[in-house]
């Protein structure tokens, strides 16, 4: 995925806070070639902190992070990558 051509949906936009997104590129933004079209993001509360599980399938990909947050959420996203861009959703939006 590149950092040009990047989009995200109201949903995200409304849901999730800049620094959590901007977060969730860079995850995907250090995966090693090659990298899954769907990069898929849960996140959960773990006490003050948000948990956030990273996934794909082809390569198949596991990380788990735990940073502070003030408000943690709970809430499930994809990163689409269609080779001309990339887009973060939510997974109820799809």
């Amino acid at each position: 995925m590149t950092e040009t051509n990047r989009y995200l949906t109201c949903g995200v936009d409304n849901t999730i806070p800049l620094e959590l997104q901007l977060f969730l590129w860079d995850c995907v933004d250090r995966l090693p070639e090659p990298k899954d079209y769907l990069q898929v993001f849960e996140l959960k509360p773990v006490g003050s902190m948000q948990s956030i599980t990273h996934m794909s399938e082809e390569p198949e990909y596991h990380m788990e992070y735990l940073i502070p947050s003030d408000t943690p959420i709970t809430e499930k996203l994809y990163i689409i990558d269609d080779g001309d861009h990339s887009t973060m959703l939510l997974a109820s939006e799809y």
